[in-house]
């Protein structure tokens, strides 16, 4: 892996007015790319022949709708690349990004996957993140449980990570990345560049967390299949047992609130 080649996945749905931002982000690393693949999750604002005149260089994949899980594991399928990174269509990189990944990743051989810190801006405003979405390294899998805790746009990862654990749930709508990264940090330590190397933006209204109310209801999905898997140490298993029951909890506390407000509680 000395001179290691790498692959971009970035998924867009109707982001013709952002992805420009994005693969500009990627073309100005001060370590090149090997490939970029743009997977278009069915847009209808002409995202994808916007980017196929605009960068002749990036390869646009298309897809019927099926959702971020889909394009991205299109993406992953269709990378001729030994490292694979993703970026949201609507979050940037800074310049340096893969470039200090990349050294992270050569002083500890072996590793599978690496994630950085990152800058918020919501509506057009930088905010900062609160303690709960703290980042960090090594065996994290109890400080994962809580909620996501490794950005998809700050992943940089080996395409082996992919063949042991597997791809992107396709059947979660939203949390397929707390998906992945439990089935991640279950088995292996994650290398964190503790640098804000990406910009996440948030703030519009087609964010996934908008889209979906209750999101505790997608973490419990992944808890129970976490739990389901025969190998999960000990420890582990114990941890995300108490996390599963403490969403379920919120969860249901959650729902019962919401069919008061609409006016469907159930009648004592």
């Amino acid at each position: 892996m000395s001179h290691p080649e790498i692959a971009v996945v970035i998924p867009t749905q109707n982001r013709r007015g952002l992805i420009a931002r994005a693969i500009d982000s990627v073309r100005r690393q001060s370590r090149p790319v090997n490939e970029i693949l743009v997977v278009d999750d069915g847009s209808t604002d002409d995202t994808a022949n916007f980017v196929a005149d605009a960068y002749p260089d990036v390869q646009v994949l298309r897809q019927e709708n099926r959702g971020v899980s889909a394009a991205r594991n299109a993406g992953i399928r269709a990378a001729k690349r030994e490292l694979i990174a993703f970026l949201d269509s609507d979050d940037e990189w800074l310049p340096r990004k893969l470039e200090r990944q990349l050294q992270a990743m050569q002083e500890s051989p072996g590793s599978l996957l690496c994630h950085t810190n990152e800058i918020w801006i919501r509506n057009g405003r930088r905010v900062n993140p609160m303690k709960k979405h703290q980042k960090f390294g090594g065996r994290i899998f109890e400080k994962a449980l809580p909620l996501c805790v490794i950005s998809p746009s700050s992943v940089l990862a080996d395409r082996r990570l992919f063949d042991e654990v597997g791809l992107f749930d396709e059947s979660l709508p939203a949390c397929e990345d707390y998906d992945l990264w439990l089935r991640v940090c279950a088995r292996f330590p994650v290398l964190f560049v503790d640098e804000p190397l990406i910009v996440k933006h948030g703030g519009h209204e087609d964010q996934l967390s908008r889209r979906h109310w209750g999101m505790d209801r997608f973490r419990i999905q992944a808890l129970r299949k976490i739990l389901a898997e025969p190998d999960l140490p000990d420890d582990y298993r114990r941890a995300a047992e108490a996390m599963l029951a403490r969403k379920v909890e919120i969860f249901t506390r959650g729902a019962r609130k919401r069919a008061i407000e609409s006016g469907h509680a159930p009648q004592a």
